[in-house]
């Protein structure tokens, strides 16, 4: 049972206040706007944090949020992040509040993280029950475009210096309201490649011995990619090559072998040696089917995010708090650390702190044309934030 309720005035503040965050939050769904691009929400963010009576910087990283709320006379800081962009994709739930945006929607609930954030800064700057300093930041670009080493690069932790830095996340078919974590690694380092084969193109019919055919490289090069993480990663570590993208001649003419082709995937892995391993051997086995066939070979390997690494003190310590305020059965410490990727692990590579998933209850996973944020969840992020900040901000 919990031990350590939410202060009373927090509690009445947040039921008045929820009708207005539900109310916000499908607005924002309504209104998707894209990495980079979140201008409108963007602007959202920062009109609140100012009648909150928060310090507002705005255009960090592009389009990047920073609220600045300080209490009593503690001088420890603390991050909050959330991030604000959709997903290019179009929206197959039908709701009232889908979004009005063609090929926009917020299919990983970013407009649920923005109004939870938000809900928090009202409350604490409503009733600041803490001593110190907290950074609300609001982030772009998460979605594969690399919006925090965005800030990063446009002085994020310099200009706002924290001693550590938080993150949560919704997360669908895990129990409504339940946090869950791992400590250690919890979600992957996400790469990509893109390897081109080159050769002679001819007709398939009648010159294919005159042809030098790449085909038959990317076809070589894409099976033995899948031996890679079973005969080079030892069974106690974790990696994934997966190819999303084959390309090469028109489909028009199927009886002529083409000039190139080119496959693109994606690489998974957790520890920063089974990363190396993984590129390593990809630009092996790319190379080696060029050479097996006679094609030429162009190898472009991206590295995207770092593994995400939940330190053990700050984790332990923010998974006790929560335990305290809503009771050890609805906190997971053993979570199983997933192949997603989450670019918040730019943020823990530079500063300690930890990152949770909130459950949202069954539904359609992230990333489906039929996700939508849970509403109900709502609350509980509010008062996940709340309680950090109490926990590391003690007044």
């Amino acid at each position: 049972m919990p031990s350590r309720p939410m202060p009373a005035e927090i509690e009445t503040h947040l039921a008045e206040a929820l009708p207005r965050l539900v109310e916000l939050r499908q607005d924002l769904h309504r209104n998707p706007e894209i990495g980079f691009k979140e201008v409108r929400t963007a602007g959202i963010v920062a009109e609140r944090l100012r009648e909150l009576g928060l310090e507002v910087s705005e255009g960090i990283g592009g389009t990047g949020v920073v609220g600045t709320l300080r209490s009593g006379t503690g001088n420890r800081v603390i991050g909050f992040r959330a991030d604000m962009d959709a997903l290019a994709m179009q929206e197959a739930t039908g709701l009232p509040h889908a979004s009005e945006i063609a090929n926009m929607m917020h299919g990983c609930g970013h407009d649920g993280h923005t109004t939870m954030l938000l809900g928090a800064a009202e409350m604490l700057a409503r009733n600041p029950v803490f001593s110190g300093t907290i950074h609300f930041i609001f982030q772009p670009a998460e979605e594969g475009l690399g919006g925090a080493p965005a800030m990063m690069r446009d002085g994020l932790f310099e200009r706002f210096p924290v001693d550590a830095v938080y993150g949560l996340h919704n997360k669908p078919n895990l129990p409504e309201g339940s946090f869950n974590v791992a400590i250690g690694a919890m979600l992957a380092a996400a790469d990509t490649f893109t390897v081109a084969f080159g050769g002679q193109g001819g007709h398939g019919g009648s010159g294919a011995h005159l042809s030098i055919d790449p085909t038959l490289a990317a076809a070589q090069f894409v099976t033995n990619l899948q031996a890679i993480v079973g005969r080079n990663v030892s069974p106690f570590d974790q990696g994934v090559i997966s190819v999303g993208h084959i390309s090469g001649g028109n489909y028009d003419a199927p009886n002529v072998i083409p000039s190139r082709v080119v496959v693109r995937g994606t690489v998974r892995s957790f520890s920063p040696a089974t990363r190396d391993l993984l590129e390593r051997r990809l630009n092996q086995v790319a190379r080696a089917a060029a050479d097996a066939f006679g094609t030429t070979l162009d190898v472009t390997y991206e590295r995207l995010f770092p593994s995400l690494h939940n330190p053990p003190e700050a984790t332990g310590r923010i998974v006790s708090a929560l335990r305290d305020r809503f009771g050890a059965e609805r906190v997971d410490d053993k979570a199983t650390p997933g192949t997603g990727a989450e670019d918040f692990a730019y943020m823990l590579e530079q500063s300690t702190g930890c990152f949770f998933f909130l459950g949202a209850g069954n539904g359609p996973a992230l990333h489906s044309d039929r996700y939508d944020f849970n509403d109900n969840i709502l609350a509980d992020g509010v008062r996940y934030w709340v309680t950090i900040a109490q926990e590391e901000l003690a007044a």
